[in-house]
């Protein structure tokens, strides 16, 4: 049976084969904790889930779009100031904001592409 090919460690700079399914090499991958934790890990947990639904209830519709003048549907709540997995951080509802999903994928890859962690 074919062996799937090794692919780049995707730390920027990095050309580490690693396995299929790997993000990092062994060297980066301490450089990257949450993308390696699971969502659940780093408090997307069933808690997260049911106040984020509330939240989205009381705040239909994406901030981001209001801002251009267009009414679209909020799907995410996203944390303005990112957490890093600081829990009082990640709880403060004054840290909160509805987006849609092309707003909020747009700030996450804006943010992510250099993080700092804070623990």
């Amino acid at each position: 049976m074919p062996y799937k090919p090794k692919v780049p460690c995707k730390h920027p700079g990095c050309s580490e084969l690693v396995e299929p399914g790997q993000k990092y090499c062994e060297k980066h991958k301490k450089m990257h904790p949450e993308e390696v934790r699971s969502a659940a890990s780093r408090g997307y947990n069933a808690r997260w889930r049911r106040e984020s639904k509330k939240f989205l209830e009381l705040h239909p519709l994406c901030q981001e779009c209001l801002k251009n003048g267009i009414a679209t549907p909020s799907t995410v709540v996203d944390h303005i100031v990112p957490h890093r997995g600081d829990p009082k951080l990640f709880w403060d509802r004054s840290n909160w904001e509805t987006l849609c999903k092309h707003h909020h994928d747009q700030k996450t890859r804006r943010e992510d592409h250099n993080p700092i962690y804070h623990y």
